[in-house]
């Protein structure tokens, strides 16, 4: 009967090591999170302090953004009406104002560099197409900081393309993705996290 208890007692620890492993496997996937608890689809360390970084092969970005929603009204207290928007995603149609900071190279400052806003449809034969949205014309930003305003009044997705030439006549492009309409997993990240902030 002893050994009949051990038995029991090992496979129970074994049970509650596999579930605690799922259970943290799960949370970074439904998180897309690294092993230091930021977003991995982004470099270098993606969601930090309010911003995202994205990186191409010859620029790194940081950027932020902050939506105000389309039913906003006016309160009588003091206080910012908008939301900051983690990496791209957008709960509802809104107006956005966008920040990209130009972090690397230094150079970056002298390249001459356009912004085009596009929403992406799919058509009657399933192929995604590009619907333009709004662009600013190839300029210098000597700050090293773009900022942009638009509105997105449809839910979707949405591309923010960054392009234009360095400083030796070479093409350059990323793409800042967003998302207006949150999904289940969004909703579940959502409900989910006031649980498993640290205090």
């Amino acid at each position: 009967m002893p050994i009949q208890s051990k038995f029991s007692s090992r496979k129970f620890q074994y049970a509650l090591l596999i579930t605690a492993i799922s259970v943290f496997i799960a949370f970074g996937l439904l998180y897309r999170t690294s092993s230091q608890g930021d977003f991995s689809d982004t470099y270098p360390k993606g969601f930090r302090g309010g911003a995202c970084t994205i990186e191409s092969e010859a620029l790194i970005i940081g950027y932020s953004g902050y939506y105000l929603p389309e039913d906003y009204h006016s309160p009588d207290e003091l206080r910012s009406p908008h939301v900051p928007v983690q990496c791209g995603k957008i709960p509802e149609p809104a107006s956005l104002n966008i920040s990209i900071d130009l972090l690397y190279p230094e150079s970056a400052r002298d390249f001459s560099l356009a912004l085009h806003l596009v929403k992406l449809e799919i058509d009657d034969k399933k192929k995604q197409r590009e619907h333009p949205i709004m662009s600013v014309p190839a300029q210098q930003y000597p700050s090293g900081v773009i900022t942009v305003a638009f509105k997105l009044s449809e839910l979707g997705q949405y591309v923010l393309y960054l392009e234009g030439k360095d400083t030796e006549n070479t093409n350059l492009q990323i793409k800042i993705p967003m998302q207006v309409g949150l999904d289940w997993k969004n909703h579940l990240r959502n409900a989910l996290s006031p649980f498993l902030k640290k205090e």
